[in-house]
């Protein structure tokens, strides 16, 4: 029986902590695709650490000048997770205070909930997560600390986790 993929979102963000904003959303959809967005910096968003910064890659000015406006990708999410209904992320703390910031600078309420992935996940996947993602980071070749590939990771990562804890 093949696994259902739940949709996972990847936020990436300015630093951690006071003052923090999200700059690039992405996700991975049941389908195994993903894409991301990068957001345009309000005025008032100030907040920029350097050490974020060499993670994710994404200069300041990047995002002045190829990022989306809030309210487009607060729209985006809400036209992809409306019937979905739903969405996970593995760092359901920060993720869900970045993503709350996102919707009330835009003006909107979501249409969807997030919740934490390891709500999904039984003890045995836990267990084995941090290798198998490792596996998957080496196979793939995937490019860290950026949403749509995060999100993909965590995508992959659960499936894995999931077959395997199925054959015990």
């Amino acid at each position: 029986m093949p696994v259902v993929l739940p949709t996972l979102l990847d936020i990436e963000a300015s630093g951690f902590g006071r003052g923090s904003y999200p700059i690039e959303i992405g996700l991975a959809r049941p389908d195994g695709s993903c894409c991301a967005f990068l957001i345009q910096p309000l005025e008032e968003w100030t907040h920029w650490d350097p050490k974020a910064e060499l993670l994710h890659g994404i200069s300041r000015a990047r995002l002045e000048r190829e990022g989306y406006p809030v309210r487009h990708v607060a729209r985006w999410l809400n036209d992809e997770l409306h019937d979905i209904g739903i969405a996970y992320s593995d760092s359901w703390g920060y993720d869900n205070t970045w993503m709350s910031l996102l919707f009330h600078h835009a003006g909107m309420i979501p249409a969807f909930r997030l919740e934490a992935l390891r709500r999904l996940l039984d003890e045995a996947q836990m267990a084995m997560w941090s290798d198998i993602k490792e596996s998957v980071i080496e196979e793939r070749g995937i490019q860290r600390h950026r949403a749509g590939e995060d999100a993909r990771l965590l995508q992959l990562t659960f499936a894995r986790t999931q077959e395997l804890s199925a054959r015990r």
